[in-house]
């Protein structure tokens, strides 16, 4: 009996004491996510038992709860998704959701000329991305959105080497594509077009584009400046 005592307590594993989560980290309205989830033994081993999901706040909704697939119900705030195996619950998920991005614009001049000086620098090829609501008078406005990426990419000429793309006016390093971020409160990135070496090109052709985080170009992509370079 002192024996049988001293040995070792069988584990069942079929018990689930933990479950293991994980989803990106942003949601944009209209598009869906779905979380991953296992249920795991006490030996780390997964445990093949259903796994329910659920929304801890009006932020997310889950449209099932089995899949766990999720879309935005108000965007611009963070949501929390919750998995759970019978009364065994996993740590909330936080999820930022965002506005979808559907209007990409130029926010001043597609065209610009450049009168050669010694140091010939563009104005500022501006662009806003943001959203369209419909307001409570009626009609739809445009809402800026921060923190969107944009890709700016000199088109024309193709060789590298006469001008560059510059987010300051002090740099001077040589960038053919850049991809820029749009500010806090405007929804507006820009560059400028910097000559840095000849033979003087007759015009640069410079393209703005956004994605959205689906992949999916975000409408009114891609904006073309023209800046053109006179004596």
């Amino acid at each position: 009996m002192a024996a049988a005592a001293c040995g070792k307590l069988a584990v069942d594993p079929s018990q689930v004491i933990a479950i293991s989560t994980a989803a990106r980290d942003s949601l944009e309205e209209y598009d869906t996510l779905i979380p991953q989830g296992a249920a795991l033994n006490s030996l780390g081993d997964t445990v093949p038992v259903t796994i329910l999901w659920a929304s801890l706040d009006s932020v997310l909704t889950v449209l099932n709860d089995t899949s766990g697939k999720t879309v935005v119900g108000h965007p611009q705030l963070t949501g929390r998704l919750q998995a759970h195996v019978g009364n065994l619950y996993s740590n909330p998920i936080s999820i930022r959701t965002l506005a979808a991005a559907d209007t990409l614009r130029a926010a001043g001049a597609t065209v610009d000329t450049v009168t050669l000086s010694a140091d010939s620098l563009s104005d500022s090829l501006a662009v806003e991305v943001a959203d369209t609501i419909e307001s409570a008078s009626g009609g739809d406005s445009l809402v800026a959105l921060a923190g969107r990426p944009v890709v700016y990419t000199i088109a024309y000429p193709g060789a590298p080497g006469p001008v560059t793309l510059v987010t300051s006016d002090t740099a001077h390093a040589l960038v053919t594509t850049d991809t820029v971020a749009t500010a806090t409160t405007s929804g507006i990135a820009h560059v400028k077009v910097r000559l840095i070496a000849g033979p003087l090109p007759d015009s640069v052709v410079v393209t703005a584009s956004a994605r959205r985080a689906v992949g999916t170009a975000v409408p009114g992509s891609p904006v073309t400046f023209v800046v053109r370079f006179q004596p």
